[in-house]
């Protein structure tokens, strides 16, 4: 049976407290259709010991290898420095604060066996405690992207795979999924969401990281709109209002948190629209420092 290859690369900034056991997880995964051919760490202004971590890996696997850009420009830079030096036609692309379940990257790269597939995405699952309001938020809000994808829409997050056709994204992106997206789809090629393709990822603990995160989110998607005529599916107030409605959760202190968690929304994508009617650059953003333990805490 001839297995579909592919090339993961792993984009960090600082995470030696992370990139180890990404790198032992990517190594134990486990494989029956797919096979990982390379792993390049892009290591991006790193001064902590993330890449003498990688190093210590490279050692011992020779499918790992470390990409250093001396000082950081952006994940979008790192990404196409990636494209620069992979082999495979299938790339996944996976933050190095992100931790797969064991099947996922079969999950996630199978489907292209089909010819015609262009694009797959995980389902990111949060590892915050959801008895706290960030963490109820967190859930909310993966939760909600979960089912606009099961009912049909494509919201890609956090690790995906796709074909390489093209040579870069835009360099002064924020949101890297968002911009491979429109140019997968203009060719003509397949998209498709993996459920069962869990990742597990961690959600601002704090508002003020929260607010962080998704006005630079809200400000890069319309970035893309203007650039490229593309929506992604979550740009949707309304669309995300309804998804919410069908499974809002009545419980007293749930039903309180949920209006505050769309308040909170609504006053990031309001900074993000502001931020992209002054031009305000987010290709090197602020890091969600509370996003960057990978156990669940309590606030």
């Amino acid at each position: 049976m001839n297995k579909v290859p592919c090339t993961v690369g792993i984009f960090a900034h600082n995470e030696e407290a992370n990139i180890g056991k990404l790198l032992t997880n990517m190594c134990e995964q486990r494989l029956q259709t797919v096979e990982i051919r390379e792993i390049i760490v892009v290591s991006s202004g790193s001064f902590d010991e993330t890449d003498s971590i990688v190093r210590e890996y490279a050692a011992q696997d020779p499918r790992i290898k470390l990409l250093v850009q001396e000082r950081r420009e952006g994940k979008a830079s790192a990404i196409n420095l990636f494209l620069r030096q992979m082999t495979e036609r299938v790339l996944v692309i996976c933050s190095a604060d992100l931790q797969p379940e064991l099947d996922t990257i079969e999950k996630l790269i199978a489907p292209f066996a089909d010819p015609e597939m262009g694009m797959t995405s995980s389902r990111p699952v949060p590892v915050n405690v959801p008895d706290t309001f960030m963490g109820f938020a967190a859930h909310l809000l993966w939760g909600l992207h979960h089912e606009i994808n099961a009912s049909g829409g494509f919201k890609a997050g956090e690790m995906i795979a796709f074909i390489k056709i093209f040579e870069r994204i835009p360099y002064k992106t924020s949101v890297d999924e968002a911009s491979i997206e429109p140019v997968i789809r203009g060719q003509g090629y397949k998209v498709q969401y993996i459920a069962d393709a869990v990742v597990l990822n961690k959600g601002p603990e704090t508002v003020a990281d929260f607010l962080r995160q998704r006005r630079r989110i809200y400000s890069g998607h319309l970035d893309i709109k203007h650039l490229l005529g593309y929506s992604v599916s979550t740009m949707s107030g309304g669309h995300v209002l309804k998804m919410l409605l069908k499974r809002l959760d009545w419980r007293p202190k749930q039903f309180v948190w949920t209006w505050g968690v769309v308040l909170l929304e609504v006053y990031g994508r309001y900074l993000g629209w502001r931020d992209f009617k002054n031009r305000k650059d987010h290709t090197v953003w602020e890091i969600a420092k509370t996003t960057k333990e990978l156990s669940p805490t309590k606030e």
